[in-house]
């Protein structure tokens, strides 16, 4: 992030590990020291690797035009190109050739184990991030960084306070700090006005409680199903969501494309059927009155994290 900032951009950049949230994170740099280094072509392209192939890949990352011979690209997603090892093989030959003052920057989603098809790409590239979930000193120093990007002058004691209302959480930290930053109007972040700004519970949200349950951490997510309940989102609003993050895994209308698609891939097609199932019988049995609806909806929680 300190190359970002001083203009200095491998060619080619390989961006993995478990944290998604230091992945956002780590992109906003590059793209705001891109944007700073590079004003005749600030604005990232963004591709996918199951919509994209390897040609349009390779043509963005070496297509420079007359008026704008730097490009950043972006590609997400880029496990999808593991399933064939040609188009591995295709796309790391590609990055030993010049690009001129280009940049792509690749991004593989958060995996239990490392994707083996996957390393002539980590290893064709000119640098590799790999992105762990931090502890509470390194979550700290990422914040300082993001106030510091965002201009923003805080008390000693403000980026604790948010780590703490977050309880380790980086997602949700970094959302704590955007509305933080939103709010001090150009001004010096009191801790007391942040105190009072940053939300009770973290995680009270649908998306913070549907990614739980797409990764299979079923503790998590169980977790922020009660800070729901509690923050007072009603039980049908909660199951409708596990229905559509279901439906959407298989093929329909996602309102949360990305958690849908991160179940699809750590789920076969029967299971999710099955999942669907569970979440309609669970519907049922809420609407019936048959059982308490806390537990019915920790239930469908389990079966379609996939732990039951």
């Amino acid at each position: 992030m300190q190359r970002f900032a001083a203009g200095d951009f491998p060619a080619a950049l390989y961006v993995e590990g478990p944290s998604e949230a230091l992945k956002a994170e780590l992109l906003a740099a590059l793209r705001h020291g891109w944007a700073a280094a590079c004003p005749e072509a600030p604005q990232a392209r963004v591709l996918r690797a199951a919509e994209d192939g390897v040609a349009e890949i390779l043509a963005a990352y070496r297509g420079g035009s007359l008026f704008s011979p730097r490009e950043l690209t972006v590609v997400l997603d880029v496990e999808d190109l593991g399933r064939s090892e040609k188009r591995v093989a295709a796309l790391a030959g590609g990055l030993a050739a010049p690009a001129g003052g280009s940049m792509l920057a690749l991004v593989e989603s958060a995996a239990d184990a490392p994707r083996k098809t996957l390393e002539p790409l980590r290893a064709a590239a000119a640098a590799r991030v790999v992105l762990l979930p931090p502890d509470r000193r390194t979550l700290l120093a990422w914040g300082a960084r993001r106030l510091a990007n965002d201009d923003v002058r805080a008390e000693a004691g403000v980026l604790e306070a948010a780590a703490d209302a977050c309880e380790g959480d980086a997602l949700a930290f970094f959302n704590e700090l955007a509305k933080l930053a939103t709010w001090s109007s150009g001004g010096p972040l009191g801790l007391a006005e942040a105190e009072r700004l940053l939300r009770p519970t973290i995680g009270a949200e649908l998306p913070d409680y549907l990614a739980a349950v797409a990764m299979g951490d079923t503790g998590l997510a169980e977790q922020r199903l009660g800070r729901m309940l509690l923050a007072g989102l009603g039980e049908g609003s909660i199951l409708f969501a596990l229905s559509n993050l279901v439906g959407g895994a298989l093929g329909g209308w996602s309102r949360f494309r990305e958690a849908s698609d991160a179940l699809r891939r750590r789920r076969g097609s029967a299971a999710l059927f099955d999942a669907l199932d569970a979440v309609y019988r669970a519907e049922a049995a809420w609407k019936g009155g048959r059982a308490d609806v806390t537990a019915v909806l920790e239930q469908a929680t389990r079966e379609v994290s996939g732990t039951v």
